[in-house]
């Protein structure tokens, strides 16, 4: 009988135990962001003289530099149109200011990407989660988090022809979890510290 019992919610229990570590995956990265979340609820958010926020609370390293650099991966350029930020998956991303989410997808090199777009001022937040915050046509307010730091790997994404040297599709054209953050005007990229302040 315990037999006969067991056979009848075997499929059951599997499907239970299948969405109870689903759900865990999803969510494991924003507890562990529990104190940025409660930095960015106190206010606490770099300011720059320009009147910018510093995208990442609590992290300040610079991986590549605006400019002229030697290619990280093969499929990577060589004048980087932006500025990298290294930071582990999950971590929080915010507003640099306030303005219109004009896009949220994946971009080639950039991997899943978001645009947010103030007058003619345009800045992409590159391999972030693919799990979007916020959607087209949001308006957002400076310090607001709109994103998190995104894997490294992606699997599914058609045409995305980005990968390691093991063949593994990868988040864009990188080689670990971080921030690229671009800044355009009228559609020229500029270097983002022209802009934004360090801790």
């Amino acid at each position: 009988m315990f037999s006969s019992f067991f056979q009848q919610y075997y499929y059951f229990l599997i499907i239970l135990i299948l969405m109870v570590i689903f759900i865990s995956c999803l969510f494991i990265p924003f507890l562990s962001n529990q104190e940025m979340l409660k930095l960015i609820e106190q206010g606490e958010v770099t300011i720059s003289s320009s009147g910018f926020a510093w995208p990442i609370p609590g992290y300040s390293t610079i991986t590549s530099y605006f400019g002229k650099r030697n290619s990280p991966t093969a499929q990577a350029s060589s004048f980087h149109k932006g500025l990298d930020i290294g930071a582990p998956e999950g971590t929080v991303l915010i507003a640099t200011i306030e303005g219109e989410i004009t896009y949220t997808g994946f971009l080639g090199g950039g991997g899943y990407t978001i645009t947010l777009t103030k007058d003619n001022m345009k800045i992409t937040y590159c391999h972030v989660s693919p799990i979007f915050l916020v959607e087209v046509g949001d308006v957002v307010s400076q310090g607001q988090m709109i994103a998190t730091v995104g894997p490294k790997y992606v699997y599914g994404v058609k045409g995305n022809t980005y990968h390691d040297e093991k063949g593994n599709p990868t988040n864009g054209a990188t080689t670990g979890c971080h921030l690229h953050i671009g800044f355009r005007i009228d559609n020229e990229y500029v270097n983002p510290l022209d802009y934004l302040s360090l801790f």
